[in-house]
Protein backbone atom coordinates (compact mmCIF):
# COMPACT_ATOMS: atom_id res chain seq x y z
CA UNK A 1 0.00 0.00 0.00
CA UNK A 2 1.38 3.41 -1.01
CA UNK A 3 1.74 5.99 1.77
CA UNK A 4 -0.20 9.21 1.56
CA UNK A 5 2.58 11.77 1.02
CA UNK A 6 0.39 14.91 1.21
CA UNK A 7 1.56 15.55 4.76
CA UNK A 8 5.22 15.65 3.65
CA UNK A 9 5.86 18.85 1.77
CA UNK A 10 8.55 21.28 0.75
CA UNK A 11 9.21 24.30 2.94
CA UNK A 12 9.71 27.89 1.99
CA UNK A 13 13.14 29.43 2.50
CA UNK A 14 11.73 31.79 5.14
CA UNK A 15 11.23 28.76 7.44
CA UNK A 16 14.89 27.76 7.19
CA UNK A 17 17.34 29.32 9.65
CA UNK A 18 20.47 28.16 7.83
CA UNK A 19 22.18 28.74 4.50
CA UNK A 20 21.61 26.24 1.70
CA UNK A 21 23.84 26.00 -1.36
CA UNK A 22 22.87 25.26 -4.95
CA UNK A 23 23.25 21.55 -5.77
CA UNK A 24 24.50 22.49 -9.25
CA UNK A 25 27.09 25.24 -8.69
CA UNK A 26 27.37 25.36 -4.86
CA UNK A 27 26.59 29.10 -4.71
CA UNK A 28 24.35 30.34 -1.90
CA UNK A 29 20.62 30.19 -2.69
CA UNK A 30 18.40 33.26 -2.28
CA UNK A 31 14.94 32.98 -0.62
CA UNK A 32 11.89 33.52 -2.83
CA UNK A 33 8.14 33.44 -2.16
CA UNK A 34 7.94 29.78 -3.25
CA UNK A 35 11.34 28.39 -2.22
CA UNK A 36 14.88 29.40 -3.16
CA UNK A 37 16.64 30.63 -6.33
CA UNK A 38 20.20 30.39 -7.62
CA UNK A 39 21.17 33.69 -9.19
CA UNK A 40 24.21 32.06 -10.84
CA UNK A 41 22.43 29.06 -12.48
CA UNK A 42 19.03 30.77 -12.79
CA UNK A 43 17.39 27.67 -11.27
CA UNK A 44 14.50 27.56 -8.81
CA UNK A 45 14.26 25.00 -6.00
CA UNK A 46 11.93 24.06 -3.17
CA UNK A 47 13.38 23.02 0.18
CA UNK A 48 12.50 19.63 1.62
CA UNK A 49 13.03 18.71 5.28
CA UNK A 50 15.01 15.46 5.60
CA UNK A 51 15.91 13.25 8.56
CA UNK A 52 19.61 13.61 9.47
CA UNK A 53 19.77 9.88 10.34
CA UNK A 54 18.12 8.24 7.30
CA UNK A 55 17.86 11.15 4.81
CA UNK A 56 14.16 10.40 4.18
CA UNK A 57 11.55 13.21 3.94
CA UNK A 58 10.12 14.29 7.29
CA UNK A 59 6.50 14.79 8.19
CA UNK A 60 5.99 18.43 9.14
CA UNK A 61 3.62 18.92 12.07
CA UNK A 62 2.16 22.40 12.56
CA UNK A 63 0.08 23.28 15.62
CA UNK A 64 -0.49 26.51 17.54
CA UNK A 65 2.22 28.30 15.57
CA UNK A 66 4.89 25.69 16.33
CA UNK A 67 6.55 23.53 13.67
CA UNK A 68 7.82 20.06 14.56
CA UNK A 69 9.39 17.36 12.40
CA UNK A 70 8.67 13.63 12.62
CA UNK A 71 10.51 10.74 10.96
CA UNK A 72 8.22 7.87 9.99
CA UNK A 73 11.22 5.55 9.65
CA UNK A 74 11.71 4.98 13.36
CA UNK A 75 13.69 8.07 14.36
CA UNK A 76 10.70 9.85 15.96
CA UNK A 77 10.64 13.59 16.59
CA UNK A 78 13.59 15.47 15.09
CA UNK A 79 14.83 18.75 16.55
CA UNK A 80 14.65 21.77 14.20
CA UNK A 81 18.39 22.19 14.71
CA UNK A 82 19.05 18.69 13.32
CA UNK A 83 16.76 18.85 10.27
CA UNK A 84 18.59 18.86 6.93
CA UNK A 85 17.00 21.04 4.25
CA UNK A 86 17.66 19.76 0.75
CA UNK A 87 17.02 21.83 -2.41
CA UNK A 88 14.67 19.93 -4.77
CA UNK A 89 14.32 21.00 -8.42
CA UNK A 90 10.92 22.32 -9.49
Amino acid sequence: MQENRKDIFCLSAQEVSMFVNCPICQNELVPTATGVHCEHCHQDFKLEARCPDCQQPLEVLKACGAVDYFCRNGHGLISKKRVEFIPIGE
